[in-house]
């Protein structure tokens, strides 16, 4: 086509020809069977005519929307990049897009039609189901610079541009956030190459991809670098093999036109998979994951231990500050005092003097003499400090309930006083224990044990088969064959209850310390936190009792061959107070836990009485309803001066007589965002409400209950430990425990006048509303306005659901009465069917993108504004033309 004819009228009207018999099914029929009909209608593309490439453009737009039409229009384009001899395809369209000058200059509707195009191609055919084509043919139109183009087209403020814009911007964030979340990022930066880079290599770092993706970068090195003439085709093979890697399908087929036209990647990768390699891959990835994994939890427990140590320096340096500050106030209040003291003690002098009346009594020395100077007063003694509780998940019950230092017992084998010795035949080897509960004899008379004489079954019992069965020694199971090499190992002694040495074995080998770290850990109350929380709760359980000391006192000549859950007790049992010890080192471990689980509860427990005390929207709010209730009831139910806030969850059960589904709260929602519209956002003022709704009182003073008893019994256990004898070298309890007890004393003090304050607060806020404090409990009390709450924020969204779902019911009559006109004109008109005209304008106004950009901006996203000069990739398509 020259130059004329491309700028004549009849081009025009050849196009408007095309565009009617498009119209009729059966005319569109034969234009998209014709193999070069759209390739055609594209080049027309080249006319400086505006009218006629604004027609081209709602064909080409329309034909995207044709089922099979996307693919022929991305042929298409690429057919008019040869013929335009354009550098990349869409180029001429970003050059009319940013064109402002002449009779470009306010013509809205090019732009319009391009940009409607532009989001066709976008959002069509391929684009509907396949993120990586999106994303592929909207870095093509990023590289030609369009969003710098799209932010300076904002300035025209025409409406239906703005709706191309919009959706073009809201489509990009949406496709950019899905990308961002496969990799765990809140933004991915395209472009940014080397951000794009870090966040490949952090997604393949520690796979059996990532030696791959350096031998990539390695070998792009080794790639042509000068300005040779097939430097650049290099680079451009490999970006069209990567494009195809993406795109390409399972079948082998190409949504885009194919570069590469026998490049099928399944059938390549296919070929490469080698099972052996891979397999190996995998176990050096199994290893290299194992040897991270032990790294990790050795830095773990280090930073653990660091973080630990850092909290109780801070802590401790806090709980100093606290205590100088307190015995500054009571030094001044001492001072105070004193000078009390001596000025009433001078005018006590004064008035001693003064009173020699005639006829009075003579003074005696005690009243007439000078006036003894008053010395310091005797400080008050502290109150009683607080026993342990007893630790959870299992330890014995016992702790903080009786004393800690039992009764010793009685030496091993020593016989009991006025007892009858039975003949009863001595093993041989030592036996298995059996653990029964052994009657008193002074008990035995008259029951059927006086009856029973077990002598006479040793008569009748195998005793060497018995001690075989039953042996103290453990000996593994082998064939006869092999017994003279059984008698050469090592025997074990056990003397403890199988299942209980099966549990400690599996404790011990969890805990990875020897028998002697675990003892110096214990001495020393870990100080170098090798014992943690769990495994000290389970060594509790683990405590020899009196029996078990008593078998292994017996048995400690054969320590060597006793089994690891045998010299483990026995070595714990050689610990003086070992079991007090332990159950003082938990609790101190516990202790600052214990207290940080009970001080975020005084805390909501105090805000929220204070919140629900000072918030005037709830104030408003119980206005509304005392009002609402006054006028609807009559009798004694109304003319009410106050209600009950228990009433307030009542207020959804009254139900309109309209419409079932609107209660009397929605009705005074809709109230409140009409006459009161700070009122609705009253929940940010009773933010600890639901917290304090969780509070239990019962509870909370059982768990302060405990810490004071718990700190009660280590003040006994470190009182005890005191006046010993002798203290090692090794044992730090005493100065471990003596400065813990300072320190919890203190903050446990705090923390009772924390809570001692809340239940105050709670009484006020009680009494403010009217209540019974003490019939209603926090979590009851709280828990009404929690609960009304929650119905609250429902019935607002169901306020909002009900208005998008009118508003949406009101945009469908609209577009079926617009529907409706359209097919009334088209009835009137030559009585062909007016399909593709209904594309073209649905497209033209961007209805038919109206479902996914409601879609869009109900998840929250917003149209992106950028500086157009903010990035160097996405240059102005002007650039390219120079």
């Amino acid at each position: 086509m020259d130059y004329e004819t491309t700028e004549s009228q009849i081009h025009t009207s050849l196009i408007g020809c095309i565009k009617a018999l498009m119209n009729n099914s059966l005319g569109r029929a034969h234009v998209l069977g014709h193999s070069e009909s759209i390739n055609i209608i594209a080049q027309s593309l080249a006319t400086e005519n505006i009218k006629t490439k604004v027609a081209v453009l709602e064909i080409l737009g329309a034909v995207c929307l044709v089922p099979g039409g996307h693919k022929k229009v991305l042929e298409a384009m690429l057919l008019y990049q040869s013929f335009a001899s354009e550098r990349t395809r869409f180029q001429s369209l970003l050059t009319d897009l940013d064109r402002s000058t002449g009779h470009y200059r306010d013509e809205v509707n090019l732009k319009t039609a391009v940009m409607s195009f532009i989001n066709a191609m976008l959002s069509k055919g391929a684009g509907e189901t396949s993120l990586e084509f999106r994303l592929h043919l909207r870095y093509e139109f990023l590289m030609l610079g369009i969003q710098p183009i799209i932010d300076k087209l904002r300035s025209h403020d025409n409406a239906t541009l703005n709706r191309h814009l919009d959706f073009f911007d809201m489509l990009r964030n949406e496709d950019e956030l899905t990308m961002s979340k496969r990799f765990d990022a809140v933004h991915i930066d395209s472009k940014s190459a080397s951000q794009m880079f870090e966040v490949i290599r952090n997604n393949l770092k520690h796979t059996e991809a990532y030696p791959h993706l350096l031998s990539a970068l390695q070998h792009c090195l080794m790639m042509p670098y000068k300005r040779s003439g097939n430097m650049l085709q290099h680079w451009v093979l490999l970006d069209h093999i990567v494009q195809q890697l993406v795109l390409q399908n399972e079948k082998g087929e190409n949504p885009d036109m194919a570069p590469l036209e026998d490049f099928n990647v399944k059938n390549i990768v296919r070929m490469l998979v080698k099972e052996n390699e891979v397999k190996q891959w995998k176990e050096d990835a199994d290893k290299m994951r194992k040897e991270h994994q032990n790294l990790q939890q050795r830095y773990e427990k280090k930073e653990r231990e660091c973080e630990m140590k850092n909290k109780e320096k801070e802590d401790m340096m806090t709980m100093l500050n606290k205590i100088k500050d307190k015995l500054e106030r009571e030094s001044e209040e001492h001072r105070q005092a004193k000078r009390q003291v001596t000025e009433l003690s001078a005018r006590l002098q004064q008035l001693s003097t003064a009173s020699s009346v005639p006829g009075g009594p003579p003074l005696t020395s005690s009243s007439s003499g000078a006036a003894v100077p008053p010395g310091p007063l005797p400080p008050i003694p502290p109150p009683p400090p607080p026993a342990l509780p007893p630790p959870p998940g299992g330890p014995p019950s016992g702790f903080g309930l009786a004393p800690f230092a039992p009764p010793p017992p009685p030496p091993p084998g020593a016989p009991l006083g006025g007892s009858k010795k039975k003949n009863i035949p001595r093993p041989s080897n030592l036996l298995k224990s059996f653990n029964w509960s052994k009657l008193p004899e002074n008990k035995i008379e008259g029951t059927i044990w006086s009856e029973i004489d077990d002598l006479n079954v040793f008569n009748v019992l195998d005793l060497d088969d018995f001690q075989r069965t039953f042996s103290a020694y453990q000996r593994p199971q082998k064939d006869s064959e092999d017994d003279h090499s059984a008698v050469k190992k090592v025997k074990e002694l056990s003397v403890i209850d199988g299942r209980r040495a099966q549990n400690c074995n599996i404790l011990l080998s969890r805990l990875k310390l020897t028998n002697e770290e675990i003892r110096h850990a214990i001495l020393t109350m870990d100080e170098q936190e090798d014992l943690p929380k769990d495994m000290l709760e389970q060594l509790l359980k683990f405590i020899p009792d009196k029996s078990d000391t008593e078998l292994l006192e017996e048995h400690k000549h054969e320590l060597e061959r006793m089994a690891k859950p045998d010299r483990f007790l026995y070595e714990m049992s050689r610990i003086n107070h070992y079991q007090q010890r332990l159950q003082s080192l938990y609790f101190k471990k516990k202790f600052a836990e214990r207290v940080s689980e009970v001080k975020p509860k005084i805390r909501a427990l105090a805000q929220a009485s204070r919140e629900v005390v000072d918030s005037a929207s709830l104030r408003q709010i119980l206005e509304v309803v005392l009002a609402f209730g006054n006028y609807m009831n009559k009798g004694q139910r109304g003319n009410a001066f106050g209600f009950k806030v228990s009433s307030l969850n009542k207020i959804a059960d009254t139900k309109s007589s309209i419409d079932k589904n609107v209660t009397l709260l929605h009705y005074m929602i809709g109230v409140l965002e009409e006459k009161y519209v700070l009122v609705t956002a009253f929940k940010d003022e009773l933010q600890n409400v639901p917290e304090a709704a969780k509070i239990s009182m019962t509870e909370l003073d059982k768990d302060m209950g405990n810490l004071r008893s718990g700190l009660r019994s280590v003040e006994t256990e470190l009182q005890f430990q005191q006046v010993q004898a002798s203290q090692g070298s090794a044992d730090r309890f005493v100065p471990v425990v003596s400065q813990f007890i300072t320190m919890a004393s203190f903050s446990l003090s705090e923390v009772e006048e924390s809570l001692s304050e809340a239940k105050q607060l709670l009484g006020e806020a009680l009494r403010y509303f009217g209540e019974d404090s003490s019939k209603l409990q926090p979590d009851e009390f709280f828990g009404i306005f929690d609960s009304f709450l929650t119905a609250f924020s429902e019935a607002q969204q169901d306020n909002e659901n009900m208005r998008r779902r009118k508003e949406e019911e009101e945009k469908r009559a609209l577009m079926e009465a617009q529907r409706k006109q359209r097919e009334r004109k088209a009835s009137a008109g030559e009585g062909e069917d007016s399909q593709f005209d209904d594309l073209v304008s649905s497209l033209r106004s961007a209805e038919v993108f109206d479902k996914d950009l409601s879609k869009m901006k109900l998840n929250g996203r917003k149209p992106r504004r950028q500086d157009s000069s903010s990035s160097s990739r996405e240059r102005p398509a002007a650039k390219l033309n120079e």
